[in-house]
């Protein structure tokens, strides 16, 4: 890697809001110790991005194909039990065929996912999630969580690098296939360092985060978007499988 590639994951390390444009974090969230935080961790890229990624295998994380793509340098992160960061390669990355860099912009259909194999296996502390076959209903309640921020904005911007949750209702599920869920939280929600977290219902991850909208011009605390897990099983089932490993379904 080269020094400026080390030098913005250190960025991204120490002011975890740098993300992409579209990377959100959960805002109006308390701090989260439940199982999933054994299943979450976080993506850093040499652009600055942070991210948030959900364990699926002792060596493989889900996240948003955003968050690993448009920049050289990609790295898991999370801290030891004495709390000194570590910052772990990534071995491969497949990026869903369905995603479209420039969707957000031209209002198109995208399928925000990808799957990373890291190159050594994650401490034993971690644990596979376990991923929803089916999708969401309007009306029901879900947890997004995330890394990012809690506050978007320059109060906010050393608040990320916590795990926080958020408990959201489904607006709709949306899109062919009922490909995307939308979330509403009235002033809570996804904000800079959640995309690619989970989005859950009792500890089962049913989508990944993608995007977030706030209101008047805000980016973060209305809408929570998330692409749902079960219609792209095949594209997790046949990766994992070309990876020798396995996602847990209910």
């Amino acid at each position: 890697m080269s020094s400026r590639a080390k030098a913005a994951l250190a960025a991204a390390l120490l002011m975890l809001a740098g993300a992409l444009a579209p990377a959100k974090a959960v805002v109006g969230g308390a701090p989260e110790t439940g199982p999933l935080a054994a299943s979450t961790l976080m993506i850093l890229s040499s652009s600055g991005a942070a991210c948030s990624g959900v364990v699926l295998a002792p060596d493989v994380v889900l996240t948003a194909a955003h968050c690993v793509t448009g920049a050289a340098d990609h790295r898991a992160h999370w801290r030891d039990p004495a709390g000194a960061p570590i910052l772990a390669e990534i071995a491969a990355i497949a990026v869903h065929p369905g995603y479209d860099a420039g969707a957000i912009e031209a209002r198109r259909r995208s399928i925000d996912l990808a799957l990373v194999r890291l190159a050594s296996p994650l401490p034993e502390a971690f644990r596979p999630a376990t991923l929803a076959a089916e999708t969401a209903s309007a009306g029901q309640a879900l947890d997004l969580l995330g890394y990012g921020v809690a506050q978007e904005g320059e109060a906010g911007r050393l608040s990320g690098g916590t795990l926080r949750r958020a408990r959201l209702s489904v607006v709709e599920p949306y899109g062919p296939s009922s490909i995307l869920v939308w979330l509403s939280g009235a002033g809570a929600g996804g904000c800079h360092g959640d995309s690619g977290g989970p989005i859950a219902r009792d500890d089962t991850v049913v989508a990944v985060t993608s995007w977030t909208r706030g209101t008047n011009g805000a980016a973060c605390g209305d809408i929570s978007q998330g692409v749902l897990v079960g219609p792209q099983r095949g594209f997790i089932d046949t990766t994992l499988a070309g990876w020798n490993r396995a996602a847990r379904w209910r």
